[in-house]
């Protein structure tokens, strides 16, 4: 009994076309978009929350974050050494005295006055 010859499938013909090769290799490209999008979120998130001061070594910056809980986070930056602190209520609480007034000119300048007689 002879066997008979391999059927080819008329669309399994490879053309030398190198996609054919690899059914992959779309998933490769998916990765690349991705890459590039995750990118440009991180670029947003700089810009939409002013961030970019963290990345300047040479920039002071001081944040405060307070949470639903009321626990406040305070975040400092000097050159390339970042602090955060974070701070209750009842550490926050205290007694004191008052020591003046500040107000906030037209042009955007502060004035401090100190109470006079303490």
């Amino acid at each position: 009994m002879r066997s008979a010859p391999p059927r080819r499938l008329a669309g399994r013909v490879n053309r030398g076309l190198p996609e054919a090769d690899d059914p992959l290799s779309a998933v490769a490209n998916l990765v690349d978009v991705f890459l590039v999008f995750i990118v440009g979120l991180l670029l947003s998130f700089l810009s939409a929350y002013h961030l970019k001061d963290l990345l300047d070594p040479k920039s002071e910056l001081t944040m405060m974050k307070q949470s639903a809980a009321g626990e406040m986070t305070v975040i400092s930056k000097k050159g390339t050494k970042i602090e955060a602190v974070k701070i209750t209520k009842s550490e926050a609480e205290g007694r004191g005295t008052r020591l003046g007034v500040a107000y906030r000119l037209e042009d955007g300048s502060m004035v401090y006055l100190p109470d006079e007689g303490k």
